[in-house]
């Protein structure tokens, strides 16, 4: 039975020691003190007072639309963080927002909005407006899915516990790194950009037809549904990523019209041709259009997501993995793999140097250790440049697959799904097997 109660959410914008706001029609405080089309200055000092843009910590000035055209504008949003399309922008929002002083002296600002008002961002910020209506639809329910499960995880299968060795290094990143709101703004959760992407009739249309749509499983409790830009062939499973859970609707899967068919990928041998080749798959494709519906215009700067190779000389890599790690290992003798998922990234990689070695993951660990802002994935194999006079190598190749986790939804893929005519149940059936289209709240 659904709940007919539509949830709000707190989004996470930004976090800076000195946060400037723009808002566009009327605002009211706590105090019922109105602002109209002003500009307002925040920073983290004792006070908490709205006119002295103070604010101390543990307390919130709140500032509550009045106007249903207003909206606030917040200058210099850090989008892409620790990712290769990292910027600055100013953003603008609907809704009620919240500036809150954090306990490392910055200012926090908290968007507040229901639910199906933050996927009309969500939807056209993780994609293209211009998507088709079925791939819309289909990550509209995911969006809803997964956010659900982070504002209440209680109600969420993580699955049965995976045992696994206690290996010293792994580390993770996931929802729960947020304390005084449920979601970020950014690709650490899912990409919300308010009203400066523009939004779509065909956007309302796909969240309008699912209003309060939810992935479940077959005893109802909510699926914590994940979504990457491309799977690289094969689907990755939620344990060597995040926690060490199993779920039954996060496995590996090919991702063409034969999922079940695939290669062991945790296999060495069988990873390193898989990703040496270029296997047909939904989302090896080259259509333009097609990835026009997917990859907003900072996204489409990145063209080789589905095959790719980064290159290093010996000293470039030594002298990365000490900045990026805070590890000195000396000079890089090798990177060797030690443990690979479903999709043949690597969740455990040894890092061999003159001075130490020591094993990294998951996944994440690897891609930030091994960029300057976030290797496309973990899913790649290394090529060791001639030796030089002491036998070491001069160089290491990376040739990888895939961007992003490649757990649950693969958006490439998903966008060539709709192309040829699958529905969004469809779709949702391929990425999710054995997981049921249900209602939350009122239809």
């Amino acid at each position: 039975m659904a709940n007919t109660t539509e949830p709000t959410v707190r989004v996470g914008i930004m976090s800076a020691p000195r946060i400037v706001v723009d808002l566009v029609g009327t605002y009211r405080d706590e105090s019922g003190v109105e602002y109209r089309d002003t500009q307002l200055e925040f920073a983290a000092v004792p006070g908490c007072r709205v006119g002295a843009g103070e604010c101390e910590y543990g307390r919130a000035v709140t500032l509550q639309p009045v106007d249903d055209d207003a909206y606030f504008t917040l200058h210099d949003v850090i989008i892409g963080v620790s990712f290769h399309w990292k910027r600055a922008e100013n953003q603008s929002f609907k809704g009620a927002v919240q500036f809150m002083s954090e306990r490392d002296g910055e200012v926090t600002a908290i968007n507040v909005l229901s639910v199906e008002d933050y996927l009309l961002s969500v939807i056209s910020s993780e994609m293209s407006a211009h998507a088709s209506l079925e791939l819309l639809k289909a990550h509209a329910v995911i969006s809803r899915s997964w956010l659900l499960a982070q504002i209440k995880p209680q109600a969420v299968d993580r699955g049965q516990h995976v045992a696994q060795a206690d290996v010293e290094g792994l580390k993770w990143w996931d929802h729960d790194d947020h304390e005084n709101f449920d979601v970020c703004a950014d690709d650490h959760c899912q990409r919300y950009q308010g009203i400066t992407r523009a939004s779509t009739a065909t956007v309302a249309q796909a969240i309008a037809a699912t209003r309060g749509e939810v992935l479940t499983t077959a005893d109802g409790h909510l699926c914590d549904a994940r979504f990457s830009k491309s799977c690289g062939g094969v689907m990755e499973q939620f344990e060597y990523c995040w926690q060490p859970h199993h779920a039954d609707y996060l496995v590996a899967r090919a991702d063409n019209e034969q999922p079940a068919q695939f290669p062991d990928l945790t296999d060495e041998a069988e990873a390193a041709r898989w990703i040496m080749s270029a296997p047909e798959a939904f989302c090896n494709t080259h259509d333009h259009a097609i990835l026009s519906q997917v990859l907003n215009d900072y996204d489409q700067e990145t063209t080789d997501f589905y095959r790719w190779h980064v290159a290093y000389t010996a000293s470039q890599l030594t002298d990365l993995l000490l900045r990026r790690t805070g590890e000195d290992y000396g000079r890089i003798v090798a990177l060797e793999p030690v443990a690979r998922g479903t999709s043949g990234r690597l969740w455990q990689l040894r890092v061999v140097g003159e001075r130490q070695t020591r094993v990294i993951g998951k996944e994440l660990a690897i891609r930030y250790a091994l960029s300057e802002s976030c290797l496309y994935s973990s899913a790649f194999v290394v090529e060791a440049g001639a030796p030089d006079a002491d036998g070491y190598p001069t160089s290491f190749t990376l040739h990888g697959a895939g961007w992003g986790h490649g757990v649950g939804l693969c958006q490439i893929g998903a966008a060539v799904m709709g192309a040829k005519g699958y529905s969004y149940s469809d779709i949702l059936a391929h990425y999710f097997p054995g997981s049921r289209l249900s209602p939350r709240y009122g239809m």
